[in-house]
């Protein structure tokens, strides 16, 4: 996937090439077009969209809790029906930050339908059963640092960043109240729903499982945030080969025991 700047300058280099008479004249305007056609067969199109849709559908409330109950409720609200994914989430009350975003992300790739049709090893996969951090795809997404966006890089589901430049609503992100990752991290899992100013201060709003009240939006001043890993999703078919992930990712899995870094996260999520 090419950044901005590398997409600029592949057709700055060639409408310089092509460039005569009334071609000079259209230059910006052919460029700007140009690019911005470029880009779009170059990154493919975003599931932005979906992902706020998904939110909209979600339950709200239900109270914040990490506890056994919470584990089975959301056990529960994720299976296999018909051969297609289920997504109940209804009935995962309480819950918490991981469980939230892992739901929606489920429920994007169970409202494509047959457009997404998947193997039944790759539905059993995104099945959970309490896997310890690191192991399968549950147990990356709820890992201690960068779990979501490791996972994407693994799969290449959507790219990962950490410029809040870059970020638009329905981003997934972690974001991390100090410096810390690993563990010693406090961190979040949240949905990335904008930034607005507030008396002056910069806020940051997001939709996750919050504190004390479960499902929904919350806002805090971006100075709260140490840092923050942004994940993209932009192929949801990259699901289709999830019998190529490793069973266990063997940096995830010790985070819960040691401490890692920002410029490590960086580093395995492809930043």
């Amino acid at each position: 996937m090419l950044p901005d700047a590398t997409v600029h300058a592949l057709f700055c280099h060639w409408l310089n090439r092509s460039r005569c008479g009334w071609h000079h004249r259209l230059l910006p305007a052919l460029a700007l077009l140009a690019a911005l056609f470029f880009s779009m067969i170059v990154r493919g199109a975003d599931c932005n969209d979906r992902v706020l849709a998904q939110i909209q559908s979600m339950p709200r409330g239900g109270t914040y809790s990490a506890n056994r109950l919470a584990m089975e409720r959301f056990t529960s609200a994720v299976g296999v029906k018909n051969g297609a994914l289920s997504v109940q989430a209804t009935g995962a009350f309480p819950n918490f930050c991981s469980e939230a975003t892992y739901l929606v992300f489920l429920k994007v790739i169970a409202a494509q339908g047959d457009a997404m049709t998947l193997a039944p090893s790759s539905l059993d996969a995104l099945l959970v059963r309490g896997q310890p951090d690191g192991h399968g795809v549950w147990g990356r997404w709820n890992a201690n640092g960068p779990g979501t966006a490791r996972l994407f890089r693994e799969l290449g589901l959507g790219r990962n960043f950490d410029d809040f430049e870059q970020a638009r609503p329905g981003d997934f992100m972690k974001i991390f109240w100090s410096s810390e990752v690993g563990s010693r991290e406090r961190g979040h899992s949240v949905i990335f729903l904008g930034r607005e100013q507030r008396n002056g201060v910069e806020m940051v709003r997001f939709w996750s499982s919050n504190l004390p009240a479960g499902y929904g939006e919350k806002v805090v001043p971006r100075i709260k945030i140490a840092y923050a890993i942004f994940s993209r999703l932009e192929h949801p078919e990259a699901l289709r080969s999830l019998n190529a992930l490793i069973s266990t990712d063997p940096y995830l899995s010790r985070l819960n025991a040691v401490r890692s870094s920002v410029p490590e996260a960086r580093s395995m999520t492809g930043i």
